[in-house]
């Protein structure tokens, strides 16, 4: 089931405003670039590739995204890009793009264990020989959860122009690898607040790099953040390099 906030129109039309493009967009931009044919997992408003069309590449370049909001949004902006409907376990490529990227930490919601090894062994057929799967995920030891709180909720100005508030909620206490949480938006104009809830898994690298390697898939390199520094404690990413093993 997708989320609220990817499956309600007004809350996927504020997704760009709540996340501005940063460092993690530059780092997967210069890999798109360089790369034929790119399948981008859970493209959501589909900015990466529409960047990419937009800056002239000349290849073919896929969106895929269960959440229809969300590709609402992607057609509205570029009709070059191929835009299409579902998940992995819903469409299936064979050895037809160069790159899959997962990226705004779209991995993580990959919770149960069928789920996630369906989709890494989509991902193994999607991929040409050579071809590079590149996703991030917050590094479980950095606990990022525990900054969700209703405390450092963030105002932002909807597409109509109104004020909206979002703030999250974890419930607890964490145990385990999954954290679930609720997002609400709040604005005046509304007659009630709209709440999301997800639930995200936090796997360690050497649990990541398990479920690679039995899905065909080998690590070629993972960075603690997008400078490429390595993957410490304290580090608030896991970005994973990985490629299709022969």
């Amino acid at each position: 089931m997708v989320d609220r906030s990817f499956a309600d129109p007004a809350l996927a039309a504020l997704y760009d405003t709540l996340n501005p493009w940063g460092a993690g967009d530059d780092f997967y931009l210069g890999l798109v670039r360089d790369a034929g044919a790119v399948l981008d997992v859970g493209c959501g408003t589909g900015r990466l590739l529409r960047r990419a069309s937009v800056d002239g590449h000349r290849g073919r370049l896929v969106g895929l995204d269960p959440a229809a909001a969300m590709l609402v949004e992607a057609r509205r902006r570029d009709t070059e890009v191929e835009w299409v409907l579902g998940d992995l376990r819903t469409r299936d490529w064979c050895a037809e793009f160069d790159l899959v990227v997962m990226t705004g930490h779209a991995f993580q919601v990959l919770v149960c264990e069928e789920e996630l090894r369906t989709s890494l062994r989509a991902v193994r057929r999607a991929l040409r020989p050579g071809g590079r799967f590149v996703f991030e995920t917050r590094n479980p030891a950095a606990r990022a959860w525990e900054t969700w709180t209703p405390e450092g909720a963030r105002t932002v100005t909807g597409v109509d122009g109104d004020a909206v508030r979002v703030s999250h909620d974890v419930e607890g206490p964490v145990a385990g690898d999954r954290v679930t949480f609720t997002e609400t938006y709040a604005c005046d104009s509304w007659p009630a607040p709209a709440v999301s809830r997800t639930t995200l898994r936090f796997l360690a690298p050497d649990a990541l790099s398990a479920f690679l390697h039995e899905a065909g898939l080998i690590v070629a390199d993972q960075y603690g953040d997008w400078t490429g520094t390595p993957v410490t404690p304290a580090a608030p990413e896991i970005i994973t390099v990985a490629r299709r093993a022969s």
